[in-house]
């Protein structure tokens, strides 16, 4: 007689589950067959032909990063390191206005763009020719794909970008993101902070917005100012939203300089009143300083910057700038033009604005990590498993299960990722399995580029990404387009 054939493919026995709802967790197995998970509940009597002990450890929907610059990184290193040992499965790419597509100019990107796509092998494409990329890669997370106005107004408006944008212009990035919404893409977003794209008028991102409410598509936002305009800039964020009929998402929202401490009350008040009107929610990191190109503006309001990268000086990367500044004989302004184009880290908001934003009914966690920097923000390594770790378990800001539900169905359902972010039946499994009383960030600013401990397991689509902590040769993620996600919603409690 044969023996018999495993009943399951994977089961996770004896791990206290966190499904993604923000519900109490519970102690279950878990069953995996193919893709999908197959059956929760008591499963001592099926086998399966690999299983995963998980006594003692927490079993979670794997991780949704809403707010990535990943555009670049997953197709050149599509292992996704950073991501994976972070319990992360799902990102979501093209934010504040950055995105792989579309972009046909025979030459590489510059400007705004060269956050994310340094690379002189950058090849231009158009939305579905850089899906096509990002599959072929065969990255090892799921990922999805905004579309980014200032990719658009520079596809359409070449290289004379500081003005607004004409009427004809304006037609042309409006089809431009139908076509891409059509192709995939999960909606627009726009970084009006940025000079790119910062001489558009709310008029032309309203007009080029326009079919985003036909495709279900989302406007997410990074704020045309987050430190003294900030609730002028929530407003205008709004009010695109409300012209266009799709939900608003602001990007890391934050409130910069120290005499805007204080002022998340104000902002959060805002946007709670918004949204008895209209869908707004936001994405926030687990940290007080924030990261983007070298600007003397965001300098000003920074106690503290680091340079994180820098064409002309890359010795400089790591350093605080009042070093440079000393190095190079110079003021600090006068430092910040020597070394453009570059990047920094700029140390300034306030602790308490930001466990009073990541606790907001509907703020998800978003890491905003670089992975182009030569000394990159510690959030693109540590942001998942530092919420976890500090503001849940040292600081107790929030439950367990609240936290797991920003990082997973909270992020499925505004996204529209329905067949995600919930451990149920029938649902893909995208597993996340760690120690709550170990997990923890281990990436500093100092020392940026290290792997968080307390992540145990990861499963991608049913396959084992991370395998006791170490990551494996497997690469099953898949990319996920919004025609495949919508029409479908979930409830969910928190």
């Amino acid at each position: 007689m044969s023996p018999k054939s495993p009943d399951f493919d994977i089961i996770i026995r004896n791990g206290s589950l966190i499904d993604g709802t923000g519900r109490p967790s519970y102690v279950s197995d878990v069953a995996i067959v193919g893709a999908t998970i197959a059956q929760i509940g008591a499963l001592r009597h099926q086998s399966a032909a690999r299983e995963i002990d998980a006594s003692g450890l927490v079993v979670a929907p794997g991780f949704i990063d809403v707010h990535t610059h990943d555009d670049a990184a997953i197709a050149a290193r599509p292992a996704m390191t950073p991501k994976l040992t972070q319990g992360v499965t799902t990102i979501i790419g093209g934010n504040c206005g950055i995105s792989g597509a579309p972009y046909t100019a025979s030459s590489p990107p510059r400007d705004l763009l060269r956050l994310v796509f340094k690379s002189s092998e950058f090849v231009a494409s158009d939305f579905s020719g850089y899906l096509a990329k990002v599959e072929q890669a065969r990255p090892a997370v799921n990922a999805a794909f905004l579309t980014g106005h200032t990719a658009l107004r520079m596809e359409t408006m070449g290289d004379n970008l500081d003005r607004p944008a004409t009427v004809a212009e304006i037609a042309t990035m409006r089809n431009l993101l139908a076509r891409c919404l059509e192709q995939g893409s999960l909606g627009l977003s726009t970084g009006l902070f940025y000079p790119p794209a910062r001489a558009a008028s709310t008029h032309e991102v309203i007009e080029v917005a326009r079919p985003l409410n036909a495709y279900q598509g989302l406007y997410v936002t990074h704020l045309r100012d987050e430190g003294e305009h900030v609730m002028d800039s929530l407003r205008e964020a709004l009010y695109v939203g409300r012209e266009v009929g799709a939900a608003v998402v602001i990007s890391h929202h934050k409130c910069m300089g120290h005499h805007n401490f204080g002022r998340s009350v104000a902002t959060l008040a805002l946007l709670q009143h918004a949204s008895l009107h209209q869908a707004v929610a936001l994405d926030v990191y687990p940290y007080t300083a924030g990261s983007s190109v070298l600007n003397a503006d965001l300098v000003a309001l920074a106690s503290k910057t680091m340079i994180t990268w820098c064409d002309s000086h890359p010795e400089f990367a790591g350093q605080d700038l009042s070093d440079v500044a000393s190095a190079l004989q110079c003021t600090e302004n006068l430092a910040v033009a020597k070394l453009q184009p570059a990047g920094a880290l700029y140390f300034m908001m306030d602790e308490a604005d930001v466990s009073r934003i990541m606790t907001w009914p509907d703020a998800m966690i978003g890491s905003d990590g670089l992975p182009e920097d030569k000394h990159p923000h510690p959030r693109l390594w540590g942001t998942f498993p530092r919420v976890l770790g500090r503001y849940v378990r040292e600081q107790k800001v929030m439950s367990i299960e609240n936290a797991v539900y920003r990082m997973t169905g909270l992020s499925a359902r505004h996204f529209g990722i329905w067949n995600r972010g919930l451990i149920q039946v029938g649902k893909y499994a995208d597993l996340t399995i760690f120690d709550a009383g170990t997990i923890l960030d281990t990436a500093t600013f100092e020392q940026p580029i290290s792997a968080s401990v307390g992540i145990h397991y990861v499963v991608v689509n049913g396959r084992v990404a991370l395998d006791e902590g170490i990551p494996t040769d497997i690469r099953a993620g898949r990319v996920l387009k919004r025609s495949d996600m919508v029409g479908t919603d979930y409830s969910s409690s928190a």
